[in-house]
């Protein structure tokens, strides 16, 4: 039996073949440090992480290449960029569809007594209720924290409108963009972003532990570096560097996985994010199509959240009505090979959003790999298992 990978959300599987080849490449021909070796195999490393830092301030519109900071994954970025921008007293607007990379940091926060935040309330397919901002401002409001697509329903929010309002109420904007960078276009300029979380693993294409952020170049002195370190400049000093990147990075970074990083962004820019977000949302639209054809009624399964591929990514969730759900997945994993992720997936404020909490869902998630027949499989395991044929 073969295996149906379908839990893309998590993280994206197969990577292309050029980011395993560039990873071992590095292992075993290469393996320098950056900023620390005065020799040639050194500087080709440094030339790679420097072409890699240019790519993503390409694909995201952003201010300068020396203002991308690479960590170990989105929740580390935004970690970094909450604890070390907001200060006590501060209130700070988020979506009731956020991730726990999010939520939890702003939870700590409050629970220390340090800042306060509300939820702007959207509806139970996912949507933004955009109007509701202003409502939701407070004279001590701060800035607004949004992911930019669900990781439970797919449904994306409306970043442009959002990072217009925080413009004309002066608050900062910091998106997560974990579920739609390397498939859906993110333009810092255009939509009013001060600081951009990226994880390298999902959309991407690059390797597990790459992520990083991107800074406005006013943001640089407001956030305060949560960890520090060596850096291999001013060694003569016990100071944090003020310059960039220097000031966010410190120890030696993951290179096998930036190197990876870096063959992935070459493979996007050569295959195209409109051409593979144009595949996922086509695999989307027959899985969501075919299984509304088969139960209109939801007898036997509820989809959640959008019933169009407008404004959504390929992510789609479903519970089955007259079973249990971890149930369901065990059984399409281990009688057909499909491979999802059922729960809450680290998004209990979204789940309930989407009144499927405590419950959860099966979550379906559709890549570049993907082909329309294991889309046809995948639904027609679906009706076996919930019709009990």
């Amino acid at each position: 039996m073969k295996n149906i990978y379908l839990d893309n959300a998590s993280t994206t599987f197969p990577k292309p073949e050029p980011v395993a080849k560039a990873v071992y490449h590095y292992m075993t021909e290469i393996g320098s440090n950056i900023n620390r070796g005065c020799y040639a195999g050194a500087y080709t490393v440094e030339d790679l992480i420097f072409d890699t830092r240019q790519a993503l301030t390409d694909l995201f519109h952003g201010p300068d290449c020396k203002n991308v900071v690479f960590t170990k994954n989105i929740t580390e970025s935004l970690n970094i960029l909450l604890k070390g921008f907001l200060k006590p007293g501060d209130h700070v607007l988020v979506s009731s569809m956020e991730h726990n990379a999010v939520m939890r940091p702003l939870v700590q926060l409050e629970k220390a007594g340090v800042i306060s935040f509300t939820r702007v309330p959207c509806r139970q397919d996912g949507t933004l209720i955009v109007e509701e901002l202003k409502n939701c401002l407070q004279s001590n409001t701060r800035m607004v924290v949004m992911t930019h697509g669900s990781n439970v329903c797919g449904t994306m929010l409306p970043l442009e409108q959002v990072g217009q309002f925080c413009a004309e109420h002066g608050l900062k904007f910091f998106v997560d963009s974990a579920q739609t960078a390397g498939v859906w276009p993110v333009d810092m300029v255009a939509m009013h972003i001060d600081a951009l979380a990226f994880t390298g693993h999902k959309g991407l294409l690059g390797p597990q532990g790459t992520g990083g952020f991107l800074l406005q170049e006013e943001m640089i002195a407001q956030i305060e570096p949560l960890l520090s370190g060596g850096t291999g400049s001013l060694s003569h000093t016990e100071d944090i560097p003020s310059f960039m990147p220097d000031r966010f990075e410190c120890g030696t970074m993951n290179l096998p996985g930036i190197v990876g990083l870096h063959a992935s962004l070459n493979w996007l820019q050569e295959k195209g994010i409109d051409q593979i977000r144009n595949h996922e949302l086509a695999l989307t639209e027959r899985f969501i199509q075919q299984i509304r054809e088969f139960d209109p009624q939801e007898q036997y399964i509820r989809l959640i959240g959008r019933m169009d591929t407008q404004q959504r990514t390929g992510v789609v969730s479903l519970q089955a009505v007259q079973q249990d759900q971890a149930d369901l997945a065990h059984r399409l994993d281990a009688e057909y090979g499909i491979q999802t992720r059922v729960g809450l997936h680290c998004a209990p404020s979204a789940h309930k959003t989407l009144n499927t909490y405590p419950t959860g869902t099966v979550r379906f998630s559709f890549g570049w790999n993907n082909t329309p027949e294991e889309i046809d499989t995948a639904v027609q395991a679906l009706i076996r298992l919930t019709r009990g044929v």
